[in-house]
């Protein structure tokens, strides 16, 4: 694959060669340094060469027939922490070539709820041409390549699986007398695909062996994208180790995490939707066909929390006096860039003392191998699926914890609280089982990019290589993340298919699909085949893939079934509600100052929150509306205290009509909801009004530190 990237561009590469050797599994073993701003330890790899993920990519339909998962709970101890010693530096430049990756010179107990109480040596790779053909099917070396970016690369060993007790029973011999590669790697390739009701031992394994001594170093390479590993004499990806441990940290400008401070003021970090996801937390395979399950340990202060997207809902264990361990796992093969943590000092808040009835809804899953029969065939790779669990699949609300600052714990306690369990009880009844057993709910901070989520589609991409590298398309414009029309033209298409079949024919299909592809990497076109195949033929009228496709995907505008919808929505009760205010505030700001006694007072009516966003923007057509309207209006909603969307659109409002009274309400949206107040800064600015610039400059000075990156690049290009 021609790799010719303009190193002052915008395309994002995705430089793992996944169709050579897979990650299987990592396991972390980290520290949270927040006075240095860098998150340092170990990451152990375990692979699977291509020959054999491909062979059970070809039997994946007969696996489908085989028997149901079974589950157990885990048990495990904890990895502990080998600091590394003899570090020196090490740093290297990119130079690209006509290959694909070219570079050069560069105790823990479980209970019943499943809760865990929990030298910089480089080598480089002295010829660029030894990495241009990464499967390696001639003379050369194999080379396997990591996607990283923003990491300080340490130290990388292999890992002597074999000297772990226990081991000799994934081998075909009853001990283990001779100790050879070949034999470590018959140990890993048994160990990823223990069938899923041994989770637990599997997991306990991985933990075992992530803790074993190394049994040689490996030489690697790193460049702007790319960790590149290889052991000499290591032709192909069979040859290659398939474990290998990482030593790395962070770097405190590192993409994929942000340094940041809560509400409270009190020090936090957090992963973010960043374009390059999760390589610059830890080296990984970014490519979403690299499905992956982990477990991690990480330390931190004591007064710190934890939070990850694991299975098990961690306690922390303390270590040390002020140190305290957290542990997390998953056991669902998911792409690498669903790995999330958060760390910062928040408090969990509780629900009050609750009834026994609402108790025994909420009860934990915490399955059995009894529990797992044949609900119903699975279609995705093998692991302890809840969809396989009687129990499961009736719990309408999973065990949930909310955190937050401590500012911000009472308002959760009146409002957040009361609203997750009837969420989730309406999700199990529109989409059927949950598939996770447990939900961490965390009230992040305001710089928080939310409109910045998205994450690299496969579709996307460029060419791909035979090794399974690849390009996304200005996957690193700052912009880009602003851009939110395919989200939006998403949303209109799933309610105009609601609205067309009938919400029983939709929702009772989104509950069949989700059963039929969960676990899965899914396309548009899958979605929409299937919905196709799955209603009845009069309701299909003219639908179908293909037109779907180019009226709402492919077409630019607005789509012709949603201006119908529009108008037809102009016309409902609601709507019509909100039209009948507009005229009353616009016959109040034609008013005169001073009006006669008799005249009466404008009575407005109650409005729902999405009434008044339709009400805002009505009135944002208007050419002028005086400041006195805008003071009643100001008054008789109470805008300041609105949802972001309403005051977003009131500050709007207080920009286009400069209504100077109101200016600090601009000033505390662009600091609280940052996000969103990206297309406010453009408004100030080309107002061309010197002080609302001014306004714009300074509020941008206050919180361009704490501000995402893109967001806060974006700014600053609107305004200097």
């Amino acid at each position: 694959m021609d790799m010719q990237l303009d190193p002052a561009g915008d395309d994002l590469p995705l430089m793992a060669n996944t169709s050579h050797i897979l990650v299987k599994h990592y396991v972390l073993d980290l520290d949270v340094d927040f006075e240095s701003q860098v998150i340092e330890g170990t990451i152990v790899l375990f692979l699977e060469d291509g020959d054999r993920f491909k062979k059970q990519n070809r039997s994946v339909e007969e696996a489908c027939q085989s028997e149901s998962n079974k589950g157990c709970k885990l048990g495990m101890p904890e990895p502990c922490h080998v600091p590394v010693t003899n570090a020196r530096t090490f740093s290297s430049e990119m130079e690209y070539n006509d290959c694909a990756i070219c570079s050069k010179g560069e105790k823990d107990t479980s209970d019943k709820d499943g809760n865990h109480d929990n030298q910089e040596h480089a080598a480089g790779i002295s010829s660029s041409k030894r990495c241009c053909d990464t499967g390696n099917h001639g003379s050369e070396e194999f080379l396997l390549v990591l996607d990283c970016c923003d990491l300080s690369v340490l130290k990388v060993e292999e890992v002597d699986v074999a000297a772990v007790p226990g081991m000799e029973k994934f081998t075909r011999s009853p001990e283990l007398t001779v100790v050879s590669e070949e034999l470590r790697n018959q140990i890993v390739r048994e160990l990823v695909t223990l069938p899923a009701n041994r989770w637990r031992e599997q997991l306990d394994y991985y933990a075992r062996c992530s803790q074993a001594a190394g049994c040689g170093e490996l030489l690697f390479d790193t460049d702007t994208w790319s960790l590149q590993i290889r052991k000499t004499g290591a032709q192909t990806a069979t040859d290659f180790p398939h474990a290998i441990r990482i030593w790395y940290k962070t770097k405190p400008e590192g993409r994929s995490v942000t340094w940041t401070s809560d509400q409270s003021g009190r020090p936090c970090v957090y992963t973010v939707g960043s374009p390059v996801n999760n390589r610059a937390l830890f080296p990984c395979q970014e490519p979403p066909v690299a499905m992956s399950t982990w477990q991690a340990t990480v330390r931190a202060a004591a007064s710190f929390v934890v939070l990850m997207s694991g299975e098990n809902s961690a306690k922390p264990t303390q270590l040390w006096e002020g140190c305290s361990s957290w542990y997390y796992y998953v056991t669902m093969p998911m792409p690498a860039s669903t790995f999330t943590i958060a760390v910062g000092c928040w408090t969990e808040v509780k629900m009050e003392p609750c009834s026994s009835a609402d108790s025994a809804t909420e009860t934990p899953f915490s399955p059995s191998e009894a529990d797992f029969r044949h609900v119903g065939v699975c279609s995705h790779m093998e692991y302890p699926c809840r969809f396989q669990n009687a129990f499961a699949t009736t719990q309408q609300i999973i065990p949930h914890r909310v955190f937050a600052p401590v500012c911000l714990t009472g308002a959760c306690q009146e409002t957040l609280l009361q609203l997750i369990p009837p969420c989730l009880s309406a999700a199990h009844s529109v989409l059927g089982t949950h598939p996770f057993s447990r939900l961490d709910v965390l009230i992040v901070p305001a710089n928080f990019p939310s409109l910045g989520m998205a994450r690299p589609n496969k579709d996307k991409t460029g060419h791909t290589s035979d090794s399974g590298a690849s390009v996304i398309k200005h996957g690193l414009n700052p912009e880009k993340i602003f851009m939110q029309v395919h989200y939006l033209k998403g949303y209109f298409l799933l309610r105009f298919l609601a609205e067309r079949l009938g919400d029983e024919t939709y929702f009772s299909f989104l509950r069949k699909f989700v059963h039929a592809f969960h676990g899965q990497l899914i396309l548009s076109q899958d979605f929409l085949q299937m919905l196709l195949e799955n209603i009845p033929e009069e309701k299909r009228l003219e639908l179908s893939v293909e037109n779907i496709y180019q009226d709402w995907l492919e077409s630019s505008g607005i789509p012709k079934p949603l201006q119908r919808e529009r108008r037809a929505g102009a016309e409902c009760g609601l709507a019509r509600q909100v039209r009948a205010e507009v005229t009353k505030w616009i016959r109040v700001n034609r008013r005169p100052r001073k009006r006669k006694r008799r005249e009466r007072e404008a009575v407005f009516e109650k409005l729902l929150p999405d009434q008044l966003v339709l009400l805002l923007e009505h009135l944002l057509e208007q050419k002028t509306l005086s400041h006195r309207t805008l003071r009643s209006l100001q008054r008789t909603y109470q805008l300041q205290d609105q949802d972001a969307e309403v005051r977003h659109r009131w500050c709007e409002l207080i920009v286009k009509h400069k209504f100077t009274k109101a200016y600090e309400s601009v000033e505390q949206f662009l600091q609280e909801d940052q996000a969103m107040g990206v297309y406010l800064y453009g408004e100030l600015m080309v107002s061309e009004d010197a002080r609302q610039q001014q306004l714009a400059r300074r509020c941008f000075e206050r919180t361009r530190e704490q501000m995402d990156r893109s967001s806060a690049q974006v700014v600053a290009d609107m305004l200097f």
